[in-house]
């Protein structure tokens, strides 16, 4: 039970390829509905290993590390699915805002865990996923099921801009808090 948590995180990052092939060159209505289930499984796996690692307190330095990084992947993936790929072509400027943050943090992990320093994400990172994945969940759903109402693409839009803002917050607090630990 110990390792469930890393297996699950290295779970997720085998996923990403997967739901890129299915997403991008699928081309097809059914390739679509198994890309949202690839990625509904990888958020779902990324709930698992946090609530089991907790729960049997096997919290180790590769999922502080590692867990983050299989989400950025993941939610990078889609995001630039989402947003290069018709039908919703979420705006460039918030893959960009997403994506930067995810960058810079990613890099500042890697800075601070060769210095034995690890800021594990807080209720800001959390949020900013738990939103990030909550859209990508609808939006994807939505395209793969075919249901593309006016108000489901603008909703989608308007969604991840609201994320972009939760992004810079959360990037802003783990920068805050590299400086408290430095």
């Amino acid at each position: 039970m110990k390792h469930l948590p890393n297996l699950l995180t290295i779970f997720r990052i085998v996923l990403t390829p997967v739901f890129l092939l299915l997403a991008v060159y699928g081309g097809t209505q059914p390739a679509l509905v198994w890309a949202w289930i690839v990625f509904v499984t990888a958020a779902l796996t990324d709930w698992l290993d946090g609530n089991l690692a907790r729960k049997y307190n096997v919290i180790s330095n590769f999922g502080k590390i590692w867990d983050p990084l299989a989400d950025k992947f993941i939610v990078l993936a889609a995001l630039g699915v989402l947003t290069w790929a018709s039908p919703f072509k979420l705006s460039w400027l918030v893959f960009a805002i997403i994506a930067l943050r995810e960058v810079l943090v990613t890099i500042m992990r890697e800075v601070n865990a060769r210095r034995h320093i690890i800021i594990p994400a807080d209720k800001w990172g959390k949020l900013k996923t738990v939103l990030q994945m909550v859209g990508i969940v609808i939006c994807l759903g939505a395209w793969a099921l075919d249901f593309l109402h006016p108000a489901i693409l603008a909703g989608g839009k308007l969604w991840f801009w609201l994320v972009a803002v939760v992004t810079v917050f959360s990037g802003a607090n783990y920068f805050k808090a590299v400086r408290k630990d430095a």
